[in-house]
Protein backbone atom coordinates (compact mmCIF):
# COMPACT_ATOMS: atom_id res chain seq x y z
CA UNK A 1 0.00 0.00 0.00
CA UNK A 2 1.45 3.33 -1.08
CA UNK A 3 1.81 6.04 1.52
CA UNK A 4 3.88 9.18 2.07
CA UNK A 5 6.32 7.44 4.44
CA UNK A 6 7.19 4.78 1.86
CA UNK A 7 7.50 7.29 -0.98
CA UNK A 8 9.82 9.54 1.01
CA UNK A 9 12.12 6.67 1.95
CA UNK A 10 15.35 6.99 -0.05
CA UNK A 11 18.27 4.59 -0.26
CA UNK A 12 21.54 6.19 0.78
CA UNK A 13 23.85 3.29 0.02
CA UNK A 14 23.86 -0.19 -1.48
CA UNK A 15 25.79 -3.44 -1.91
CA UNK A 16 25.42 -5.48 -5.06
CA UNK A 17 26.50 -9.12 -4.93
CA UNK A 18 28.03 -11.27 -7.64
CA UNK A 19 25.99 -13.39 -10.03
CA UNK A 20 25.13 -16.78 -8.52
CA UNK A 21 22.92 -19.77 -9.02
CA UNK A 22 19.37 -19.12 -7.82
CA UNK A 23 17.00 -22.09 -8.18
CA UNK A 24 18.86 -23.64 -11.11
CA UNK A 25 19.05 -20.27 -12.89
CA UNK A 26 21.32 -17.27 -12.63
CA UNK A 27 20.70 -14.10 -10.68
CA UNK A 28 22.04 -11.69 -8.08
CA UNK A 29 21.03 -9.76 -4.97
CA UNK A 30 21.09 -6.07 -4.02
CA UNK A 31 21.17 -4.83 -0.43
CA UNK A 32 19.71 -1.35 0.07
CA UNK A 33 20.39 0.96 3.03
CA UNK A 34 17.63 3.56 3.54
CA UNK A 35 17.62 7.02 5.12
CA UNK A 36 15.40 5.78 7.96
CA UNK A 37 18.05 3.24 9.02
CA UNK A 38 16.28 0.22 7.56
CA UNK A 39 17.81 -2.33 5.18
CA UNK A 40 16.32 -4.55 2.48
CA UNK A 41 17.58 -7.23 0.14
CA UNK A 42 16.21 -7.41 -3.42
CA UNK A 43 16.72 -10.49 -5.56
CA UNK A 44 16.85 -10.54 -9.36
CA UNK A 45 16.91 -13.95 -11.03
CA UNK A 46 15.43 -16.10 -13.76
CA UNK A 47 18.27 -15.88 -16.28
CA UNK A 48 19.16 -19.04 -18.20
CA UNK A 49 22.68 -17.85 -18.96
CA UNK A 50 25.21 -16.36 -16.58
CA UNK A 51 26.15 -13.76 -19.22
CA UNK A 52 22.57 -12.44 -19.30
CA UNK A 53 22.57 -12.13 -15.51
CA UNK A 54 25.87 -10.20 -15.69
CA UNK A 55 24.37 -7.77 -18.22
CA UNK A 56 21.34 -7.21 -16.01
CA UNK A 57 23.58 -6.73 -12.96
CA UNK A 58 25.53 -4.00 -14.80
CA UNK A 59 22.27 -2.24 -15.66
CA UNK A 60 21.25 -2.23 -12.01
CA UNK A 61 24.62 -0.76 -11.00
CA UNK A 62 24.06 2.13 -13.44
CA UNK A 63 20.53 2.66 -12.08
CA UNK A 64 21.76 2.59 -8.47
CA UNK A 65 24.51 5.09 -9.22
CA UNK A 66 22.17 7.40 -11.14
CA UNK A 67 19.38 7.01 -8.59
CA UNK A 68 16.99 5.64 -11.21
CA UNK A 69 16.70 2.30 -9.42
CA UNK A 70 13.08 1.34 -8.79
CA UNK A 71 12.70 1.37 -5.03
CA UNK A 72 9.19 -0.14 -4.77
CA UNK A 73 8.72 -2.93 -7.34
CA UNK A 74 5.46 -4.31 -8.73
CA UNK A 75 3.14 -1.38 -8.06
CA UNK A 76 -0.07 -1.74 -10.02
CA UNK A 77 -0.87 1.29 -12.13
CA UNK A 78 -4.40 1.65 -10.71
CA UNK A 79 -3.05 1.71 -7.14
CA UNK A 80 -0.44 4.30 -8.01
CA UNK A 81 -2.68 6.61 -10.06
CA UNK A 82 -5.34 6.66 -7.31
CA UNK A 83 -2.71 7.55 -4.71
CA UNK A 84 -1.26 10.25 -6.98
CA UNK A 85 -4.71 11.75 -7.63
CA UNK A 86 -5.96 11.76 -4.03
CA UNK A 87 -2.79 12.37 -2.01
CA UNK A 88 -0.55 14.33 -4.37
CA UNK A 89 -2.82 16.33 -6.67
CA UNK A 90 -6.07 16.84 -4.77
CA UNK A 91 -4.56 19.01 -1.99
CA UNK A 92 -2.80 21.22 -4.54
CA UNK A 93 -5.35 21.91 -7.26
CA UNK A 94 -8.81 23.46 -7.42
CA UNK A 95 -11.90 21.32 -6.97
CA UNK A 96 -12.89 21.74 -10.63
CA UNK A 97 -9.43 20.64 -11.79
CA UNK A 98 -9.55 17.69 -9.42
CA UNK A 99 -12.91 16.56 -10.83
CA UNK A 100 -11.56 16.84 -14.39
CA UNK A 101 -8.48 14.79 -13.46
CA UNK A 102 -10.65 12.26 -11.65
CA UNK A 103 -12.80 11.79 -14.74
CA UNK A 104 -9.72 10.96 -16.83
CA UNK A 105 -8.28 8.63 -14.17
CA UNK A 106 -11.44 6.69 -13.39
CA UNK A 107 -13.09 6.54 -16.82
CA UNK A 108 -10.10 6.31 -19.14
CA UNK A 109 -6.71 5.63 -17.54
CA UNK A 110 -7.58 2.86 -15.07
CA UNK A 111 -9.73 0.86 -17.54
CA UNK A 112 -6.94 1.09 -20.15
CA UNK A 113 -3.96 0.24 -17.90
CA UNK A 114 -6.03 -1.90 -15.54
CA UNK A 115 -3.74 -4.93 -15.00
CA UNK A 116 -0.36 -3.39 -15.79
CA UNK A 117 2.39 -2.77 -13.29
CA UNK A 118 3.66 0.80 -13.25
CA UNK A 119 7.23 -0.15 -14.18
CA UNK A 120 6.11 -2.21 -17.20
CA UNK A 121 4.33 0.66 -18.96
CA UNK A 122 6.26 1.76 -22.05
CA UNK A 123 6.03 4.39 -24.80
CA UNK A 124 3.85 2.09 -26.91
CA UNK A 125 1.25 1.83 -24.14
CA UNK A 126 1.23 5.60 -23.71
CA UNK A 127 0.89 6.32 -27.44
CA UNK A 128 -2.02 3.89 -27.82
CA UNK A 129 -3.71 5.42 -24.78
CA UNK A 130 -3.42 8.93 -26.23
CA UNK A 131 -4.76 7.73 -29.57
CA UNK A 132 -7.70 5.92 -27.96
CA UNK A 133 -8.82 8.82 -25.79
CA UNK A 134 -8.30 11.47 -28.48
CA UNK A 135 -10.39 9.48 -30.97
CA UNK A 136 -13.43 9.86 -28.69
CA UNK A 137 -13.01 13.46 -27.59
CA UNK A 138 -10.19 15.87 -28.42
CA UNK A 139 -10.57 17.70 -25.11
CA UNK A 140 -10.30 14.44 -23.15
CA UNK A 141 -7.24 13.48 -25.17
CA UNK A 142 -5.50 16.75 -24.30
CA UNK A 143 -6.33 16.42 -20.61
CA UNK A 144 -5.35 12.74 -20.59
CA UNK A 145 -1.90 13.75 -21.84
CA UNK A 146 -1.56 16.28 -19.00
CA UNK A 147 -2.68 13.74 -16.39
CA UNK A 148 -0.47 10.85 -17.52
CA UNK A 149 2.57 13.05 -18.15
CA UNK A 150 2.31 14.66 -14.72
CA UNK A 151 1.69 11.33 -12.97
CA UNK A 152 4.62 9.62 -14.66
CA UNK A 153 6.97 12.52 -13.94
CA UNK A 154 6.07 12.24 -10.25
CA UNK A 155 6.63 8.47 -10.36
CA UNK A 156 10.06 9.04 -11.90
CA UNK A 157 10.95 11.62 -9.23
CA UNK A 158 10.03 9.12 -6.52
CA UNK A 159 12.05 6.29 -8.15
CA UNK A 160 8.90 4.25 -8.79
CA UNK A 161 9.95 3.90 -12.43
CA UNK A 162 13.42 4.06 -13.93
CA UNK A 163 12.40 5.78 -17.19
CA UNK A 164 9.54 8.19 -17.87
CA UNK A 165 7.62 6.55 -20.78
CA UNK A 166 5.76 9.77 -21.68
CA UNK A 167 8.85 11.64 -22.89
CA UNK A 168 8.45 12.74 -26.54
CA UNK A 169 5.11 10.93 -26.89
CA UNK A 170 2.58 13.26 -28.51
CA UNK A 171 -1.13 13.28 -29.29
CA UNK A 172 -2.21 12.17 -32.79
CA UNK A 173 -1.25 14.65 -35.50
CA UNK A 174 -4.90 15.42 -36.29
CA UNK A 175 -5.38 16.88 -32.81
CA UNK A 176 -4.74 20.59 -33.03
CA UNK A 177 -2.48 22.07 -30.39
CA UNK A 178 -3.93 25.01 -28.48
CA UNK A 179 -1.92 28.16 -28.84
CA UNK A 180 0.01 28.92 -25.68
CA UNK A 181 -0.85 32.19 -23.93
CA UNK A 182 -3.66 33.00 -26.35
CA UNK A 183 -7.14 33.62 -24.99
CA UNK A 184 -9.47 32.14 -27.59
CA UNK A 185 -12.89 33.81 -27.61
CA UNK A 186 -15.76 32.65 -29.82
CA UNK A 187 -17.40 35.75 -31.29
CA UNK A 188 -20.76 33.97 -31.23
CA UNK A 189 -20.49 33.53 -27.47
CA UNK A 190 -20.12 37.16 -26.43
CA UNK A 191 -22.54 40.08 -26.30
CA UNK A 192 -22.21 43.25 -28.30
CA UNK A 193 -22.46 46.70 -26.75
CA UNK A 194 -26.23 47.06 -27.15
CA UNK A 195 -26.83 43.61 -25.71
CA UNK A 196 -24.65 44.47 -22.71
CA UNK A 197 -26.79 47.55 -22.06
CA UNK A 198 -29.96 45.46 -22.32
CA UNK A 199 -28.63 42.87 -19.88
CA UNK A 200 -27.59 45.49 -17.30
CA UNK A 201 -30.97 47.23 -17.45
CA UNK A 202 -32.94 43.98 -17.22
CA UNK A 203 -30.87 42.60 -14.34
CA UNK A 204 -31.38 45.67 -12.12
CA UNK A 205 -34.45 44.18 -10.43
CA UNK A 206 -33.04 40.65 -10.04
CA UNK A 207 -31.01 39.09 -7.20
CA UNK A 208 -28.02 38.73 -9.54
CA UNK A 209 -27.61 42.38 -10.56
CA UNK A 210 -24.29 42.65 -8.71
CA UNK A 211 -23.07 39.43 -10.28
CA UNK A 212 -23.90 40.75 -13.74
CA UNK A 213 -22.14 44.09 -13.41
CA UNK A 214 -19.10 42.61 -11.63
CA UNK A 215 -18.74 40.19 -14.55
CA UNK A 216 -19.49 42.40 -17.54
CA UNK A 217 -18.05 45.70 -16.24
CA UNK A 218 -15.04 44.36 -14.32
CA UNK A 219 -14.39 40.93 -15.85
CA UNK A 220 -14.55 39.02 -12.56
CA UNK A 221 -14.99 35.25 -12.38
CA UNK A 222 -18.17 33.85 -10.81
CA UNK A 223 -16.44 32.40 -7.75
CA UNK A 224 -14.40 35.59 -7.30
CA UNK A 225 -17.65 37.56 -7.21
CA UNK A 226 -19.15 35.25 -4.58
CA UNK A 227 -16.02 35.67 -2.46
CA UNK A 228 -16.05 39.49 -2.38
CA UNK A 229 -16.48 41.18 0.97
CA UNK A 230 -17.20 44.78 1.92
CA UNK A 231 -13.88 44.73 3.77
CA UNK A 232 -12.20 44.29 0.36
CA UNK A 233 -13.50 47.67 -0.76
CA UNK A 234 -11.51 50.88 -0.36
CA UNK A 235 -14.49 53.26 -0.22
CA UNK A 236 -12.25 56.35 -0.21
CA UNK A 237 -10.24 55.52 -3.34
CA UNK A 238 -12.95 53.40 -5.01
CA UNK A 239 -10.83 50.28 -5.36
CA UNK A 240 -11.48 46.62 -4.58
CA UNK A 241 -9.05 43.85 -3.65
CA UNK A 242 -9.74 40.47 -5.29
CA UNK A 243 -8.13 38.08 -2.83
CA UNK A 244 -10.35 35.01 -2.45
CA UNK A 245 -12.99 32.92 -4.13
CA UNK A 246 -15.70 30.58 -2.89
CA UNK A 247 -15.75 26.94 -3.89
CA UNK A 248 -14.85 23.45 -2.74
CA UNK A 249 -11.65 23.02 -0.78
CA UNK A 250 -10.08 19.80 -2.16
CA UNK A 251 -8.39 19.24 1.20
CA UNK A 252 -11.69 18.95 3.07
CA UNK A 253 -14.25 16.16 2.94
CA UNK A 254 -17.93 17.05 2.79
CA UNK A 255 -18.55 15.39 6.17
CA UNK A 256 -16.08 17.79 7.79
CA UNK A 257 -17.99 20.90 6.70
CA UNK A 258 -21.04 22.55 8.23
CA UNK A 259 -24.34 21.90 6.41
CA UNK A 260 -24.70 23.78 3.10
CA UNK A 261 -21.15 25.16 3.22
CA UNK A 262 -19.23 22.50 1.27
CA UNK A 263 -19.39 24.40 -2.03
CA UNK A 264 -19.02 27.83 -0.38
CA UNK A 265 -15.64 27.55 1.32
CA UNK A 266 -13.10 30.35 1.07
CA UNK A 267 -10.28 29.03 -1.11
CA UNK A 268 -7.23 30.47 -2.82
CA UNK A 269 -7.60 32.18 -6.18
CA UNK A 270 -7.02 30.42 -9.48
CA UNK A 271 -3.49 31.80 -9.93
CA UNK A 272 -1.03 34.07 -8.12
CA UNK A 273 -1.88 36.82 -10.62
CA UNK A 274 -5.57 36.56 -9.74
CA UNK A 275 -4.82 38.42 -6.50
CA UNK A 276 -5.22 42.00 -7.69
CA UNK A 277 -6.53 45.47 -6.80
CA UNK A 278 -8.93 47.03 -9.31
CA UNK A 279 -10.54 50.41 -9.79
CA UNK A 280 -14.31 50.26 -9.32
CA UNK A 281 -16.43 51.81 -12.12
CA UNK A 282 -18.98 54.34 -10.88
CA UNK A 283 -21.99 52.18 -11.70
CA UNK A 284 -20.54 49.23 -9.76
CA UNK A 285 -19.49 51.44 -6.85
CA UNK A 286 -23.02 52.81 -6.47
CA UNK A 287 -24.40 49.26 -6.50
CA UNK A 288 -21.94 48.25 -3.77
CA UNK A 289 -23.07 51.18 -1.62
CA UNK A 290 -26.70 50.12 -2.03
CA UNK A 291 -25.77 46.52 -1.18
CA UNK A 292 -23.96 47.71 1.97
CA UNK A 293 -27.07 49.63 3.06
CA UNK A 294 -29.25 46.52 2.58
CA UNK A 295 -26.68 44.39 4.42
CA UNK A 296 -26.67 46.69 7.46
CA UNK A 297 -30.48 46.80 7.58
CA UNK A 298 -30.77 42.99 7.40
CA UNK A 299 -28.14 42.59 10.10
CA UNK A 300 -29.94 45.01 12.42
CA UNK A 301 -33.31 43.40 11.71
CA UNK A 302 -32.09 39.87 12.47
CA UNK A 303 -29.69 40.66 15.31
CA UNK A 304 -31.95 38.99 17.88
CA UNK A 305 -33.17 36.16 15.65
CA UNK A 306 -31.88 33.07 17.47
CA UNK A 307 -33.62 30.60 15.18
CA UNK A 308 -32.13 32.02 11.97
CA UNK A 309 -29.23 34.27 13.04
CA UNK A 310 -27.58 36.65 10.64
CA UNK A 311 -24.22 35.41 9.32
CA UNK A 312 -22.13 38.54 9.66
CA UNK A 313 -19.18 37.64 7.42
CA UNK A 314 -19.31 40.75 5.23
CA UNK A 315 -20.09 39.11 1.87
CA UNK A 316 -21.23 41.61 -0.77
CA UNK A 317 -23.32 39.05 -2.65
CA UNK A 318 -25.35 37.33 0.06
CA UNK A 319 -28.84 36.38 1.17
CA UNK A 320 -30.95 38.43 3.58
CA UNK A 321 -29.40 36.26 6.31
CA UNK A 322 -25.86 37.20 5.24
CA UNK A 323 -25.11 33.78 3.79
CA UNK A 324 -22.85 33.74 0.72
CA UNK A 325 -24.24 32.66 -2.63
CA UNK A 326 -23.45 29.26 -4.07
CA UNK A 327 -22.00 28.71 -7.53
CA UNK A 328 -25.36 27.47 -8.80
CA UNK A 329 -27.40 30.40 -7.46
CA UNK A 330 -26.84 32.54 -10.55
CA UNK A 331 -27.88 30.10 -13.27
CA UNK A 332 -31.74 30.14 -13.15
CA UNK A 333 -31.95 33.93 -12.90
CA UNK A 334 -29.31 34.39 -15.58
CA UNK A 335 -30.91 31.98 -18.05
CA UNK A 336 -34.29 33.64 -17.51
CA UNK A 337 -32.79 37.07 -18.20
CA UNK A 338 -31.27 35.91 -21.48
CA UNK A 339 -34.50 34.27 -22.64
CA UNK A 340 -36.86 37.10 -21.67
CA UNK A 341 -34.66 39.72 -23.32
CA UNK A 342 -33.93 37.65 -26.45
CA UNK A 343 -30.20 37.62 -25.78
CA UNK A 344 -27.80 34.91 -26.99
CA UNK A 345 -27.80 31.82 -24.75
CA UNK A 346 -24.20 32.17 -23.56
CA UNK A 347 -22.56 30.95 -20.36
CA UNK A 348 -22.15 33.33 -17.44
CA UNK A 349 -18.36 33.04 -17.80
CA UNK A 350 -18.77 34.41 -21.34
CA UNK A 351 -19.65 37.78 -19.78
CA UNK A 352 -16.00 37.91 -18.74
CA UNK A 353 -15.08 37.22 -22.36
CA UNK A 354 -17.56 39.91 -23.43
CA UNK A 355 -15.77 42.41 -21.19
CA UNK A 356 -12.43 41.40 -22.68
CA UNK A 357 -13.70 41.59 -26.26
CA UNK A 358 -15.17 45.06 -25.86
CA UNK A 359 -11.89 46.33 -24.45
CA UNK A 360 -9.89 44.71 -27.25
CA UNK A 361 -12.18 46.16 -29.91
CA UNK A 362 -11.50 49.60 -28.46
CA UNK A 363 -7.73 49.06 -28.72
CA UNK A 364 -7.15 48.90 -24.99
CA UNK A 365 -3.72 48.05 -23.61
CA UNK A 366 -3.30 44.25 -23.82
CA UNK A 367 -1.05 44.02 -20.80
CA UNK A 368 -3.46 46.12 -18.76
CA UNK A 369 -6.39 43.91 -19.73
CA UNK A 370 -4.43 40.81 -18.76
CA UNK A 371 -3.58 42.25 -15.34
CA UNK A 372 -7.18 43.25 -14.66
CA UNK A 373 -8.48 39.82 -15.63
CA UNK A 374 -5.98 38.21 -13.27
CA UNK A 375 -4.28 36.13 -15.94
CA UNK A 376 -0.97 34.48 -15.10
CA UNK A 377 0.45 35.83 -18.38
CA UNK A 378 -0.43 38.40 -21.00
CA UNK A 379 -3.33 37.43 -23.25
CA UNK A 380 -1.05 37.74 -26.24
CA UNK A 381 2.56 36.72 -25.68
CA UNK A 382 4.71 39.57 -24.43
CA UNK A 383 8.21 39.57 -23.04
CA UNK A 384 7.95 43.13 -21.74
CA UNK A 385 7.72 43.47 -17.95
CA UNK A 386 5.42 46.03 -16.43
CA UNK A 387 4.80 46.95 -12.81
CA UNK A 388 1.43 45.48 -11.84
CA UNK A 389 0.10 48.37 -9.75
CA UNK A 390 1.23 50.99 -12.27
CA UNK A 391 -0.55 49.26 -15.11
CA UNK A 392 -3.86 49.10 -13.31
CA UNK A 393 -3.69 52.79 -12.43
CA UNK A 394 -2.57 53.79 -15.91
CA UNK A 395 -5.53 52.11 -17.60
CA UNK A 396 -8.09 53.73 -15.29
CA UNK A 397 -9.13 56.38 -17.80
CA UNK A 398 -9.47 53.79 -20.57
CA UNK A 399 -11.78 51.73 -18.39
CA UNK A 400 -13.89 54.72 -17.38
CA UNK A 401 -14.27 55.57 -21.05
CA UNK A 402 -15.44 52.01 -21.69
CA UNK A 403 -17.99 52.25 -18.88
CA UNK A 404 -19.34 55.46 -20.41
CA UNK A 405 -19.76 53.59 -23.69
CA UNK A 406 -21.57 50.73 -21.97
CA UNK A 407 -23.81 53.01 -19.92
CA UNK A 408 -23.85 56.33 -21.81
CA UNK A 409 -25.20 59.64 -20.64
CA UNK A 410 -28.98 59.47 -20.70
CA UNK A 411 -31.40 62.21 -21.68
CA UNK A 412 -34.62 62.26 -19.69
CA UNK A 413 -36.96 65.21 -20.18
CA UNK A 414 -34.03 67.19 -21.66
CA UNK A 415 -32.05 66.48 -18.47
CA UNK A 416 -28.49 65.19 -18.90
CA UNK A 417 -27.33 62.69 -16.29
CA UNK A 418 -23.60 62.94 -15.60
CA UNK A 419 -22.18 59.54 -14.70
CA UNK A 420 -19.19 61.10 -12.99
CA UNK A 421 -21.28 62.88 -10.38
CA UNK A 422 -21.86 60.54 -7.42
CA UNK A 423 -24.54 62.73 -5.85
CA UNK A 424 -26.97 62.19 -8.73
CA UNK A 425 -25.88 58.66 -9.60
CA UNK A 426 -28.95 57.11 -8.01
CA UNK A 427 -31.09 59.31 -10.27
CA UNK A 428 -29.28 57.93 -13.28
CA UNK A 429 -29.93 54.35 -12.16
CA UNK A 430 -33.69 54.70 -12.30
CA UNK A 431 -33.48 55.84 -15.93
CA UNK A 432 -31.24 52.94 -16.92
Amino acid sequence: MLNETILNRKYVNYNIFSVMKLKDKYGFRVKLFFNDGSEEIRQFGGHQKKKDAEIERNKKIVQLENHTFVVIPKIKFKDYINYWLEKVMRPNITYNSYMSYRNVVQNYAIPYFTNLYLETINRGHIQKFYNTTAEKYESVGRLAKVVITTAMQYAKDKNLISVDPTIDVELPKNIKKKKYRILEIDKDKVLDLEQVKTLIRASKTTPIYLHIIFAVLMGLRKQEINGLKFSDVDFVNKKIHIQRQLGVDPKKAKKDCNPKTYTKQEIKLKTYSSDRVLDIPDLVFEAILEAKSRYDKNRSRRINDKKNPFLDENYICCSTYGKPRSKGFIRPYYKKLLKENELPDIKFHDLRHTYTTLLLKNNKNLKAISEILGHASTIITSTVYFDKDKIIVDCNEELNAFIREVVPKTNHNDKVIDLDTPTIFSEFLQYL
